[in-house]
């Protein structure tokens, strides 16, 4: 069984909490995995994906990228929390934010972690991908990362293997934009993008938009592409 609990993060210019699901404590060789938030913050549904990569083998951490408006944001999926999430969005530095993920892989290589991945959700997508292209990680996962099609410009510094999960009914990323996504990757080595029957948001069991078959199907696929480059 993992071992769960709330630790404290130390990045280039301060300090902030995270979510750790240990489940490679025994290991010789743990294996360490940033899992990126939505604009939801660090809640329930972000802090049972690092419990079900633990159960994996993952050292799971969730960072909490927020903290620097407001410190433990956890929302649910009504019309309301989404209006919040949006305005904590808006309101994120994206440097602040690339500086705070630093900091949460350095934690995960002070606990021994040898090799170091990112998974991340929606705006968790989006960093995942900015993370691939900006710091060094070992592999990446990106689940309908809206903003991506912005910064196409930065695939070209991708390095390490990258997966790209979207859902064909997303009305937030049109599918000409999962396109562009395609063939901006489609140089890079170990890369895949793969569209799903499905809306926003669908590995989300606690939204409307929920896709269990399309879930399972891209969870099976994370799972195998991490163990394959990470373990």
């Amino acid at each position: 069984m993992a071992n769960v609990e709330q630790v404290t993060i130390t990045s280039a210019d301060g300090q902030y909490g995270g979510y750790c699901a240990d489940g490679a404590a025994d290991a010789a060789n743990p294996i360490g995995l940033v899992v990126i938030q939505e604009i939801f913050g660090v809640n329930s549904h972000i802090r049972d994906v690092c419990d079900r990569f633990a159960s994996e083998g993952f050292t799971a951490l969730a960072p909490d990228l927020f903290h620097r408006q407001q410190p433990g944001v956890e929302l649910g999926y009504e019309e309301a929390d989404i209006g919040t999430g949006f305005g904590l969005k808006q309101g994120l530095d994206p440097t602040g934010a690339m500086t705070d993920l630093a900091g949460a892989i350095e934690f995960l290589r002070q606990r021994g972690c040898r090799k170091i991945g990112v998974v991340g959700f929606c705006m968790g997508g989006l960093y995942t991908y900015l993370t691939a292209a900006q710091l060094k990680v070992d592999a990446a996962v990106a689940y309908y990362g809206g903003g991506i099609g912005e910064c196409l410009d930065q695939a070209s510094q991708i390095s390490c293997p990258i997966i790209f999960h979207f859902g064909e009914r997303d009305q937030h990323i049109p599918l000409t934009v999962v396109a562009d996504v395609q063939g901006a990757v489609a140089k890079l080595d170990n890369t895949a993008v793969y569209i799903y029957p499905a809306d926003h948001g669908f590995n989300c069991d606690q939204r409307g938009s929920y896709d269990a078959d399309s879930a399972a199907v891209a969870w099976q696929r994370s799972v195998q592409f991490l163990q394959q480059h990470l373990v």
